[in-house]
């Protein structure tokens, strides 16, 4: 046995022993060949200083920390997570997530992402790509200089809105749900932990609270992300930093939300869910699904937030200035995946920017009531004169009285129809007659969804061209007019004349070939003037 222990204690006796003469006697651990452990002291250091990181400076050092102090890097995340929640005084409120092993691909990550939307949310497939980009955007929140908001919004209740919030919130960086929470406790969240913010019910949540709407607009780029309070019994003024992520649903959001805070959004417009339409059910997800994107959304951050710091995309000049700034990241982060991810990116700033300037909310009485006019008038077009005096005449309603005791003005209608993304455009009633108006089937979708008794849908919503044959005015000398009868020739409004001679008369009281419009020009909200179809 001896011999086995005197080469060893050879190897531990210095020349400087030797040559001393000096008797070296080695510790015992040395004997067993064990490596001599870091003091305690110093192990409780190196835990205190990395519970102080941030959580994504802790990721990064997290392996050759946990390799230096010689154990497994699970062992190191609970002694840091524990340490953290001793000095905070409180569990983290979210889980933390470990990237993933392996290197990911970023074009078929933000496409899983995409597709697990369009499984669980009904949505366009823009909007499920610009929901994967906001996403990702969340686990990129520290190499990022502006943080758009991601605005749910619906005109109706039962769209999904809910379950929508759910979903990111099972797939961003460190999520904090505001309900039941004070508004002290989030700016100190906030600052202590840069969460994702999760606002449910938004319209009636914020609406009575002025400091969350400090925190959500002041946290809109990094370098203002700051809002002061006066804190104590001695009212010492603190700033609180407020940058981060934040997301909000509700219902007619922009009725309720400041345009201010509307402008710094990706919106999302919700629609109700058709009968055809299918989605599964969130709750019925596999168990293990969101917590494996989470571990490739952080090793994704971890690989590629260098690059996202120094990237400048190329942004669309189709967008406002501030529409630009809320889709630099997203697009940043578009270019890590690819050109494809690019293209799709660029489609989805485009389609939803346009989409998100839409400033109002719905009435189902509305819809109901103009769909009420286009069937008892049996036409497909309708100048938005016509319309208002329609919606007039029914002293049961409220359009009569609806401006503070005066009639709804084109202007207001066409706020309240905005919000289903129906906008008048300029509709041809007859040669030289071009009024602005509507057609019935830009109606149609919003029927089919939000009112009781849906009609057959169109195969193209909202847009349909106008007669080519430059005849849809034109009355010739048939008796009768089928309402069935779809040919470019047949009169918009037949049952508004009678048939007394070639040339037909107008019905007493009913001014269909007036020039629509009056008192304003509502044009396509878009600042393009609408070019008359001749």
């Amino acid at each position: 046995m001896m011999t086995n222990i005197l080469p060893s204690l050879v190897e531990k006796i210095s020349p400087i022993d030797i040559k001393a003469g000096t008797q070296a006697v080695p510790e015992t651990e040395n004997i067993t060949g064990i490596t001599p452990a870091a003091p305690q002291q110093e192990d409780d250091e190196v835990i205190a200083r990395l519970a102080t990181m941030k959580p994504m400076d802790y990721d990064r050092v997290r392996t050759e920390q946990a390799k230096a102090l010689g154990v497994q890097v699970k062992t190191l995340d609970g002694m840091v997570k524990a340490a953290r929640n001793e000095e905070n005084g409180l569990m983290l409120p979210f889980l933390e997530v470990e990237p993933h092993p392996e290197p990911i691909d970023p074009a078929q990550l933000l496409n899983d992402i995409s597709n697990i939307i369009c499984r669980f949310i009904v949505m366009d497939i823009e909007q499920a790509d610009a929901a994967a980009l906001w996403v990702a955007f969340t686990w990129f929140i520290d190499a990022a200089e502006v943080a758009p908001l991601a605005i749910i919004n619906a005109p109706e209740k039962a769209c999904g809105k809910s379950q929508f919030l759910d979903l990111l919130g099972r797939m961003v960086a460190r999520p904090l749900s505001a309900a039941n929470s004070s508004t002290a406790f989030m700016f100190r969240a906030v600052e202590m932990w840069t969460p994702t913010i999760l606002i449910d019910e938004a319209d009636t949540f914020i609406r009575e609270n002025d400091e969350i709407k400090g925190l959500i607009n002041a946290g809109y780029t990094r370098a203002n992300a700051f809002v002061g309070r006066v804190v104590g019994d001695n009212h010492e003024p603190k700033l609180f930093k407020v940058w981060g992520a934040k997301a909000l649903a509700g219902i007619s959001l922009e009725k309720h939300l400041p345009d201010a805070t509307m402008s710094r959004a990706i919106v999302f417009n919700l629609r109700r869910k058709l009968p055809h339409e299918s989605v599964a059910r969130l709750r019925h997800a596999e168990s293990d699904l969101f917590k494996n994107y989470s571990s490739k959304l952080a090793r994704f951050a971890d690989d590629y937030s260098q690059q996202i710091r120094l990237s400048h995309p190329a942004l669309p000049d189709e967008l406002g200035d501030r529409a630009q700034d809320n889709w630099e990241p997203l697009l940043a982060i578009a270019e890590c995946a690819g050109p494809d991810w690019v293209l799709r990116a660029t489609t989805a700033a485009l389609k939803l920017s346009s989409t998100g300037e839409a400033s109002v909310s719905i009435g189902n009485e509305l819809l109901a009531d103009i769909q009420y006019v286009f069937e008892c008038k049996h036409v497909e077009k309708i100048s938005t004169a016509d319309l208002i005096e329609a919606l007039m005449k029914d002293e049961e309603n409220s359009w009569a009285t609806y401006n503070r005791g005066k009639p709804l003005t084109p202007r207001q209608l066409a706020k309240q129809l905005s919000g289903y993304g129906i906008k008048s455009k300029t509709v041809r009633l007859g040669p030289k007659n071009t009024p602005k108006g509507f057609d019935k089937a830009q109606f149609e979708d919003s029927f089919a969804r939000y009112l009781l008794s849906p009609t057959k849908l169109p195969q193209q919503r909202n847009e349909l061209p106008e007669s080519n044959n430059g005849e849809a005015g034109v009355v010739a000398g048939n008796t009768q007019h089928s309402s069935n009868d779809t040919a470019g020739n047949v009169l918009d409004c037949p049952q508004l004349f009678r048939n007394d001679s070639a040339t037909p008369e107008a019905i007493s009281g009913i001014n269909c070939g007036d020039v629509a419009d009056k008192t304003a020009n509502l044009g396509d909200n878009t600042g393009a003037p609408t070019v008359p179809a001749f």
